[in-house]
């Protein structure tokens, strides 16, 4: 299954950072902002991530939760969680199963070797399931902003 906007999106189930499963299903009724990130406590994942929590309320008053995944274990998210005070749901992707989904499990380069690993990417789900927008390769500078722009004058 190949994701594309207007189209509804993959549908998923992950343990979260406090022990329960999710689903996206769970979030029908609601605008969801999935975001894939490479790694807890790593800097760009720590500013995308303190962006989202600045902007949380906001956000939540247009009707939008904020879901962020990584291969992180739940333990691992936990801490991140507590040491930034993060108000959201962070998933554990272990087994790149959602990331490979939303095909955001890419290969990446750098000048000593080539891996396989998140590609920082946002996906805007709306009330009845479906893809309104998706963000790839994203620059972390702005790019909350510009979520919470594209909910407010689309989906709210």
């Amino acid at each position: 299954m190949s994701i594309e906007v207007g189209k509804t999106a993959p549908d998923f189930e992950l343990k979260a950072n406090n022990g329960e499963q999710v689903t996206l299903s769970d979030f029908k009724g609601k605008n969801v902002v999935l975001y894939f990130y490479p790694k807890d406590n790593t800097p760009g994942c720590t500013t995308e991530a303190c962006d989202f929590r600045d902007k949380h309320q906001s956000f939540a008053d247009l009707d939008a939760v904020i879901l962020g995944v990584s291969p992180d274990s739940e333990e691992s998210h936990k801490s991140f969680i507590d040491k930034h005070d993060l108000p959201f749901t962070l998933l554990v992707d272990e087994n790149h199963k959602v990331a490979e989904a939303y095909e955001v499990w890419k290969l990446k380069k750098k000048p000593d070797k080539e891996y396989m690993g998140i590609e920082r990417s946002t996906f805007i789900i709306d009330k009845e399931g479906v893809l309104q927008k998706e963000y790839r390769n994203v620059k972390v500078d702005g790019h909350v902003e510009d979520s919470l722009n594209f909910i407010r004058e689309n989906l709210s």
